[in-house]
This record gives structure tokens, C-alpha cells and sequence, in this order.
């Protein structure tokens, strides 16, 4: 899905919490918050161990000069890096990778080599390994040390969220059939989510027959969804909110895959907009469930669906002034963005 929702820079990752009401956990992370102030430029931590298997997401912190790596939720990396300089400042929003190249070189400087590159953007912003001098240095893209960018290489695939923002906090799991998938009949569901475990996470790189990666947004300012197949539009509907006049806040959910509830699917769950600013106390699945999509609508996302698949929530509009061409973008049109 090449699309980014931007993120205003005054604004943090909240943390997601839930009740039992909500059926959200926030997940242990495998290193105390002070493991990250210790790295020196260069350094980087790497337990795959600890999530052997399932959707990836990538947190990059800009203040702190840090990525972010969650796996099932649970973080198995942790690293330095460097962002852009004054003048060529790194993007922040959210980004999902469209294209993965080991030997890529930069067709904009110099033929500049770009190791292990992760794109994010059409225009050139990637994850790629390159020189860390301790301080934002780039011309916009995210370096990484190189043994970490190939780590990093190798559990990333087409479609993997890479969320970008002034601070970051741990994922959370959801339990929820997703509200605008709730419109189709139970029995109608299970048969669905059933089928879901015949599904695999999209190829690390696209070929002709590749599995497609398909993603959805939700926009509460237009009252749409809209469902992206390989980042193309390929439908949009209306969307009804309930209560529409209280914000949505801003989130990413990672389809996991299915639940032992059959009627349920398993979620991981990031929000990254400040709840306590929008005067938020919902957690994720309660956030999921005031939405609400026609059965047409959720029967589209439901063939298209598999593990790995985003869905973003937005209170941002994304009509064509606000989003350029094939990178989809839902412009922040706060002046500190």
C-alpha cells in the first residue's frame, strides 16, 4: 500500500491501552525503556527469538535517533539511526514498504549506493544502511548500520507498516472482527476467517504471480474506506461512524490472522496520535467497533484479506488535494508538520 498518513509533529504514539471489555493487552517488550538511551551511533539489538513468526512493524523515532522493530507485537530489534538534516527533513506519517532492493544505488545522488534499501516513498525516502554520525544527516531517507538493514531486510515484506513520528510507544493486541468486516453475517465470517490460515504474508519482493498486498483506510473527515490492492485504489465506499462528532484519533492495525473465536480475528494495534489531546480514553477494539462499512464493501476487503494486511484510521481527510498520485499521501495540513 504505498500510502502515508501524516502525522503532526507535535504529536506522540500514544500508548494503546483496553480493558477486558475491549479484549486489548499491551504486549512485554523484550528490553527495559532505558535500553534504547544506552546505544551508541552504530549499535543495534536483534532477538528474532522472541517473535519467531508474523507480521512485522517498524517504529522509527526521530527525537531519539532510534528504529523499532515489532513482531506479533513484540519487539525483536532495536537500533540507531539517521534521519534527515535541516533542509531535507525526514517525512513523518505512516508508510507501508513498496519495493525492497539489496543492491540498490540512489538514482538521485550520484549513484550513491543504498544497501539493503526498504522504499517507502516513490519520491526516494527508504530504510537503507549508510553512515551514522550520532545526529540527523541524511537527505530525508532513514540509515540504518549495515548488519541491522540486512536483518531488518530479511523480515520485511511488500507491505509492511513503517510508522515514522516524534516518539513511539509498544503495539497492543485486539481481538475483534474489525467493524467495517462486522456487516456480513456470523456464519458468513467463520467461513472467512477460517480460510484465512490457508493465507501467507505477501513475498518479501514482487513477481508476476505474487500474492497481492492489499490495505484499507478509513477517512472520518470524507465518511469513506477505501481499498488499496498493491497501493491502487481499487473501490471506495461510505462509512458510518458512530458518534461521528468524537474523533477516531489516528491508528494502524496489522492483521495477525485468526482468533480461537472463529468469529474474530487477531489485530496489532498502534495509535499515533496523542489520545490525551483529542480527549481520548477508547481502547483499539472499542475504536473498531463504532465503525461501520456496507456488506458489499466488507465482502471486497474480506477476499482481499491476509495476514499482514493495514488498515489505518484517520480523522484527516483524503481527497485528491491531499494526497499526491501513486504514494497516496493524506497531507498533515498542521503548519508544524
Amino acid at each position: 500500500m504505498p500510502m502515508r498518513v501524516a502525522v503532526n509533529r507535535r504529536d506522540v504514539l500514544a500508548g494503546a491501552l483496553g480493558g477486558a471489555a475491549g479484549l486489548a493487552t499491551v504486549l512485554t517488550p523484550f528490553a527495559g525503556a532505558q535500553e534504547a538511551d544506552k546505544l551508541k551511533p552504530g549499535q543495534f539489538r536483534w532477538n528474532p527469538e522472541l517473535a519467531p513468526e508474523g507480521p512485522v512493524a517498524v517504529i522509527v523515532s526521530i527525537p531519539d535517533q532510534r528504529v523499532h522493530v515489532y513482531r506479533n507485537g513484540i519487539r525483536i530489534g532495536l537500533s540507531t539511526c539517521s534521519t534527515g538534516k535541516q533542509g531535507h527533513s525526514t517525512p513523518t506519517g505512516i508508510f507501508t514498504i513498496l519495493q525492497k532492493d539489496k543492491h540498490h544505488h540512489s538514482s538521485t545522488y550520484n549513484n550513491a549506493p543504498m544497501p539493503n534499501m526498504n522504499r517507502l516513498t516513490w519520491s526516494g525516502i527508504a530504510l537503507h544502511a549508510g553512515n551514522l554520525p550520532g545526529y540527523p544527516a541524511s537527505h530525508g531517507c532513514i540509515r540504518l548500520p549495515m548488519k541491522f538493514s540486512e536483518l531488518l531486510f530479511g523480515v520485511t515484506h511488500i507491505g509492511t507498516p513503517v510508522i515514522v513520528a516524534n516518539d513511539h510507544s509498544q503495539p497492543a493486541a485486539v481481538a475483534h472482527p474489525g467493524g467495517v468486516l462486522s456487516a456480513i453475517a456470523e456464519g458468513e465470517m467463520e467461513q472467512e476467517v477460517a480460510k484465512l490460515a490457508q493465507k501467507s504474508l505477501p513475498p518479501q519482493d514482487r513477481h508476476p504471480d505474487m500474492q497481492h498486498a492489499a490495505s484499507v483506510l478509513v477517512s472520518a473527515a470524507d465518511g469513506e474506506m477505501y481499498i488499496l490492492k498493491d497501493g491502487e485504489i481499487v473501490a471506495k465506499g461510505a462509512v458510518s461512524i458512530r458518534e461521528p462528532k468524537a474523533p477516531l484519533g489516528s491508528h494502524v492495525f496489522v492483521l495477525v490472522g485468526s482468533h480461537d473465536d472463529r468469529r474474530l480475528l487477531r489485530w496489532q494495534a498502534v495509535t499515533y496520535t496523542a489520545q490525551s489531546k483529542l480527549g481520548l480514553s477508547e481502547d483499539p477494539a472499542v475504536i473498531l467497533s463504532r465503525l461501520q462499512a456496507s456488506p458489499d464493501m466488507a465482502r471486497q476487503v474480506i477476499a482481499l484479506m491476509h495476514p499482514g494486511l493495514v488498515m489505518t484510521l484517520t480523522d484527516l481527510p483524503a481527497h485528491p488535494e491531499t494526497r499526491s498520485g501513486r504514494d497516496f499521501v493524506v497531507m498533515n495540513q498542521d503548519e508544524d508538520s
